[in-house]
């Protein structure tokens, strides 16, 4: 999208103050890009409003800012469980969840997300979510759909980040890991038939996945 029309779509973006002061802390930080946009972060919030989400996972927290607006969408007995490794970024992260005033609502996990999630499932929380938004290492994709599947109620809504990978899984000459496994992740995902889906391309492209009942 060039610039002027860009610019012209985050004008028409209600972003709240903190969520605005998180971005462009974040902007002045090593690998700011793998921050979702604001237009992302507010898909993000109507999807958890639209389905009256209480139960939310994210994996992959950087610095915050989708799971910021996820945990300001929840009602005030919302819980988000936040999976991240990178500490630095936890902290940023937890900083602004308290400016926010929203720290009471997330659960952070600092630890691998792959651990994080199996140890949700043995503690009893299979299909007790709602919604699950992942941005994380992408040739770890397909593992983290199967573990969010089991995590994830029926109805509920899996949200898949990156998908477009900057164009290059369009691109036949490029072929580097991050590429294929994303290429790969994506060509599963449209044969699955336990979930519908969507492609949205909005920031990297994003792919909604719907919970279907199934054997």
């Amino acid at each position: 999208m060039e610039p002027p029309l860009y610019d012209y779509l985050l004008a028409n973006v209600r972003e709240h103050p903190i969520l605005r002061d998180l971005r462009e802390e974040t902007a002045a930080m090593r690998g700011s890009q793998m921050q979702v946009s604001p237009t992302q972060a507010q898909l993000l919030a109507m999807l958890v409003q639209i389905l009256g989400a209480q139960r939310c996972i994210e994996v992959g927290v950087f610095t915050g800012y989708s799971s910021l607006a996820v945990a300001l969408a929840l009602p005030e007995s919302g819980r988000l469980v936040s999976c991240e490794r990178d500490e630095r970024c936890l902290e940023v992260a937890k900083r602004y969840y308290r400016l926010a005033g929203v720290a009471h609502k997330v659960d952070v996990k600092h630890a691998l997300a792959v651990d994080s999630l199996k140890s949700l499932l043995e503690s009893g929380e299979a299909s007790s979510y709602d919604f699950a938004f992942v941005d994380a290492d992408k040739k770890m994709y397909e593992e983290y759909f199967e573990l969010l599947l089991k995590l994830v109620r029926v109805g509920g809504l899996i949200v898949m980040d990156n998908v477009l990978w900057y164009g290059r899984v369009a691109d036949p000459l490029v072929n580097d890991p991050k590429t294929i496994s994303i290429r790969d992740f994506n060509k599963k995902l449209l044969e699955d038939t336990r979930v519908n889906i969507s492609m949205v391309p909005i920031g990297d492209g994003m792919t909604i996945c719907r919970k279907l009942e199934y054997d």
